[in-house]
């Protein structure tokens, strides 16, 4: 512990004086996800509150990957402490985590997995704080996923709150023995005044990098690359498009285990300069900008952030009726949606708006006005301050505190 200790005093500045210490923690691998931009965007939004925000995060050792989260967390000004994770026998996490609750007097530790909502039950009998815990839904699903849905269902009802993006969550939620009253819906956000288109795709840098052909339409994905995000399907739907005799390509952004297979794919469908993999990207602001459509094609989602990002930058979407999309999105006034995992209505979806400049322009600019009156981080962000006003007891007059508005 005199290691940590000594790498804490020399790295990270105390706490200021009088402010809320809240700790956000979380386990990743890679370079992160969509609550990772929720979180390392957390911290400087709460700057003149009675709230300092910290993240702890879980990582395998040498990751190469968390760097790209490091460095994320720099540019968004979050304090971010790295903490190697061996695997599920690795005690010293613990440790680690109940000296940081010390060190920093924690008030408030902000799980968002299963494991660290379990090692926020295993800290607190050693250090008396609140718990509050965001679930942003059980996407992925592999082997053990019965096993993390189980610790989740055993977890959470000792949360003092439980937030949840959408409201399937709430009722997912609901199941595993969440009473209403400490049920919070908050949806995902975006700093819009961050994600905002300057100049129209066919000027973006990227097109020009990748020499796009003048009039073609550039569709993009954003993602990892695991079989949940639907990948396959996109692929497939714009071999039929292609077969068609539309003039498109698609940027799918993102890494993941499932490269290897998009990669087959492509050159079995002879689509090479018309699908392009990008790995990945860290400048998406710049990807938005060159796209003339976006599309999310998942088979699960919770409330994805990179849908509210295209619609910030004024890219109109097309998206499948996964998890809280259904909410963000309204059929024909700022999206289309499809069903997921239905290859046809995914086609004629993209076809509509491939074909259609006037239809574009119209969910492009409805879709930032949604964007604007809805899902502003600031917004967001008010909401969360009243939920950590809540549980600590601090009065706030006129706050409604329900799973329909907080």
């Amino acid at each position: 512990m005199t290691n940590v200790t000594h790498e804490l005093d020399s790295v990270f500045p105390a706490a200021p004086g009088g402010r809320h210490v809240v700790l956000h923690t979380r386990v990743i691998t890679g370079t992160g996800g969509g609550p990772d931009k929720t979180i390392l965007l957390s911290a400087p939004f709460m700057s003149g509150t009675p709230y300092w925000l910290v993240a702890a995060y879980l990582h395998p050792p040498d990751d190469p990957g968390f760097h790209e989260v490091q460095n994320k967390a720099v540019q968004a000004g979050c304090p971010l402490i790295a903490v190697p994770d061996a695997g599920p026998l690795d005690c010293s996490v613990f440790r680690v985590l109940l000296d940081l609750c010390r060190r920093y007097k924690v008030r408030i530790w902000h799980g968002h997995d299963y494991k660290s909502n379990l090692l926020g039950l295993a800290v607190r009998p050693f250090w008396n704080m609140k718990l509050v815990t965001t679930v942003h839904g059980w996407v992925k699903r592999t082997a053990k996923t019965p096993l993390y849905y189980a610790i989740d269902r055993w977890c959470l009802p000792y949360y003092h709150r439980v937030i949840c993006v959408s409201p399937d969550l709430i009722d997912r939620a609901r199941t595993l023995g969440v009473p209403d009253e400490r049920l919070s819906l908050v949806f995902n956000a975006i700093d819009e005044s961050r994600f905002k288109r300057h100049h129209p795709p066919d000027q973006a840098r990227l097109r020009l990098q990748y020499q796009v052909p003048p009039g073609r339409v550039v569709m993009g994905a954003v993602g990892r690359l695991s079989t949940e995000k639907g990948f396959c399907l996109l692929i497939r739907a714009v071999h039929a498009l292609v077969e068609r005799g539309l003039d498109l390509e698609l940027w799918i952004a993102g890494e993941g285990d499932q490269r290897g297979d998009l990669e087959d794919m492509v050159e079995r469908y002879d689509l090479a300069g018309r699908v392009r993999l990008l790995g990945f990207v860290e400048d998406t602001i710049s990807l938005y900008h060159a796209l003339d459509l976006f599309v999310l094609s998942s088979l699960r989602e919770g409330l994805p952030n990179v849908v509210l990002e295209a619609m910030s930058m004024h890219v109109p979407v097309v998206v499948t009726q996964v998890g809280g999309v259904g909410d963000l999105i309204q059929h024909e006034q700022t999206g289309l949606i499809c069903t997921a995992g239905e290859l046809d209505a995914l086609i004629e979806a993209c076809q509509r708006l491939v074909t259609d400049k006037t239809l574009r322009r119209r969910l492009a600019m409805a879709g930032r006005k949604a964007i604007e009156s809805h899902y502003s981080f600031g917004q967001r962000m008010d909401q969360i301050r009243h939920i950590y006003d809540n549980v600590l007891g601090i009065p706030k007059p006129n706050t409604a505190d329900s799973p329909s508005s907080a």
